[in-house]
């Protein structure tokens, strides 16, 4: 009984002192986080993981459970377009080589700084080198709102098509034909603001300045109201093949 009383005490006391304002840490508080998401739009690049510093981001699972040797292929969004959490401050972001040849052999490298709460998309982009083993790499900033308006989308564009001029995004409704550009120009490895549109199906295109063709389009992507948006030019500005793996495309991945 005398241990019993003592327990009692003891614990008594540790709940009284976890009271006090100083005396133990406050979990319940946000821990500051920035987010990143990645993509591969390197030209020819291999598949990779993707680091921030010395921590994998990104990775694929095999069917045995073991991680695949193919990573983020060319085209593809790491963890499905989803972000990822980091620590905010500067930090290393690379692309490694996710294949058994050159296994973790970093092919594209940027340093930059992380603000906490902010979101970014982190960019592989140009013609990847078979001689020196590097593609180019650059990083933008995904200032959306998170507030939700159930009544419009929210769509930017971000150019990573490395031999085209400035590109204008514009979206065409598939039902009322009401065309709508997305912002103004944007020049290589630059993003253009996020700007509102009835949500609906859309014909899509970029347009090279003062041009009224298409550079590149693509037909019935869906904004769905209360979504926001990111729009990406990859590809080889001077393919016209409909069906070549580096032909210009648009793709389409939801920031929220």
């Amino acid at each position: 009984m005398k241990l019993f009383r003592s327990l009692v005490m003891l614990l008594g006391a540790v709940s009284l002192a976890a009271c006090e304002k100083n005396a133990v840490q406050d979990l319940t508080s946000a821990v500051p986080r920035a987010r990143i998401r990645f993509y591969n739009f390197g030209l020819g690049a291999p598949g990779v993981n993707f680091y921030a510093n010395a921590i994998k981001m990104t990775a694929i699972t095999s069917a045995t459970g073991t991680e695949a040797v193919t990573g983020v292929a060319y085209g593809a969004v790491g963890s499905g377009g989803f972000y990822s959490s980091v620590d905010p401050g500067e930090v290393t972001l690379t692309g490694k080589i996710a294949a058994a040849t050159d296994k973790d052999l970093a092919i594209s490298s940027l340093t930059t700084t992380l603000v906490d709460g902010k979101a970014y998309s982190f960019y592989q982009s140009g013609p990847y080198s078979t001689a020196t083993k590097t593609v180019d790499a650059f990083i933008v900033e995904d200032p959306f709102s998170t507030a939700v308006d159930f009544t419009q989308a929210r769509v930017r564009f971000v150019n990573a098509v490395s031999n085209a001029a400035p590109l204008t995004l514009y979206v065409k409704h598939t039902t009322t034909l009401a065309e709508t550009a997305i912002g103004t120009e944007v020049a290589y490895k630059g993003a253009g603001t996020f700007i509102a549109i009835p949500g609906g199906v859309y014909d899509i295109s970029a347009r090279l300045t003062g041009m009224s063709t298409n550079a590149i389009a693509r037909t019935a992507v869906s904004f769905s109201a209360g979504k926001v948006y990111t729009v990406s030019a990859r590809g080889d500005i001077t393919i016209t093949s409909a069906t070549a793996t580096n032909r210009p495309f648009l793709d389409n991945t939801a920031n929220q």
